[in-house]
């Protein structure tokens, strides 16, 4: 195994929900991240909202899957590798 396969398994994967696809081969993605408040135990939700390149067709309110890449453009750093489900 050469260095270029270790830095390819180590790239970011998440999953999130697609909430615009108004531009050219790329979306917008909501990423929610849930977590334990440290020091009262709560449930706590954030969302980070990421732009990805995508070459599969996805649209709003499908649920994608997104690997961290080398940067795209100006904002763009991720890309969608597969479309988990499909918006009803």
């Amino acid at each position: 195994m050469n260095d270029s396969d270790k830095s390819r398994r180590d790239r970011k994967v998440r999953t999130g929900l697609v909430v615009s696809d108004k531009m050219t081969n790329t979306v917008t993605v909501q990423l929610e991240r849930r977590f334990a408040h440290p020091l009262y135990q709560k449930q706590i939700t954030t969302t980070k909202r990421v732009k990805a390149h995508d070459g599969q067709g996805a649209q709003v309110g499908d649920v994608v899957r997104i690997m961290e890449t080398r940067p795209l453009s100006k904002t763009k750093r991720w890309r969608v590798i597969a479309i988990v489900r499909r918006a009803q």
